[in-house]
């Protein structure tokens, strides 16, 4: 099959494939499930749980449920500049990410 065929979210499981033939000890993911769908979102969560482990991951993302799927850690800035780390528990607590993410 061609790649031009595939599906947005099967054209980034390509990718991946193509990053981990190379064997990184880091992977940096950008918006990996933007454009995704529900499902298509999911089957990328569970696939990321299985090859992160022994690796570092950096993922820039703004779906927080995808985050909460695959993240141990959180990281959040706002605008460029650190503002809160923790678990997805914490940051859903913290009352600065909420203010500035929520308008509150």
């Amino acid at each position: 099959m061609k790649a031009s065929l595939l599906s947005h979210g099967q054209k980034q499981w390509l990718e991946i494939g193509m990053l981990l033939i190379q064997d990184p000890s880091l992977l940096m993911l950008d918006e990996l499930v933007a454009g995704m769908s529900v499902a298509e979102r999911q089957k990328t969560a569970e696939l990321l749980k299985t090859i992160i482990r022994g690796r570092s991951v950096i993922v820039i993302e703004h779906d927080m449920k995808f985050v909460e799927d695959i993240a141990n850690r959180v990281t959040v800035l706002h605008q460029g500049k650190f503002l809160a780390e923790g678990s997805m528990q914490a940051i859903q607590q913290n009352q600065q990410v909420i203010d500035v993410y929520l308008g509150q």
